[in-house]
């Protein structure tokens, strides 16, 4: 018997939204063996049951992008149900970090600019942070 896709259990991710000064925002390819493999993407990763949405997202910028996460600010939460998982990616602004960012992980990265985050293939549960990105530049 099939289980419903409703009563798989989600996965809670901590996002990071990462601007350099050129207005540009920093996302990676993920690699074609992930999930929603070779579809781009924000950094972060899941949380894990003994972290905060701050800590994990601390954790894994650092772990992916070499940088130390000085404050951040709530942007978004998005749920979406694959066919085959259900995510939560709680989406935040890193606006302050120490380091220089780069990706650690072997992945393909750039700096993109938010008016043109609408060419990339992002997976679906990203769609609504690219929108929300774009909304924000369109309403300065």
């Amino acid at each position: 018997m099939n289980e419903e896709p409703s009563n798989t259990p989600t996965v809670h991710v901590a996002v990071g939204v990462i601007e350099n000064d050129q207005g540009e925002v920093f996302i990676a390819r993920r690699k074609p063996t992930q999930h929603q493999g070779d579809k781009w993407e924000f950094p972060g990763g899941k949380v894990e049951a003994d972290e905060s949405v701050q800590q994990a997202l601390a954790r894994e910028l650092k772990e992916e992008c070499n940088i130390e996460v000085m404050d951040c600010a709530p942007l978004t939460v998005v749920e979406h149900q694959y066919e085959d998982k259900r995510v939560l990616l709680d989406v935040w602004w890193v606006l302050q970090y120490r380091g220089d960012v780069a990706q650690l992980q072997g992945q393909q990265w750039l700096w993109a600019d938010i008016a043109q985050l609408d060419a990339f293939q992002f997976p679906d549960a990203n769609q609504p942070i690219v929108e929300r990105l774009m909304d924000t530049l369109n309403n300065y």
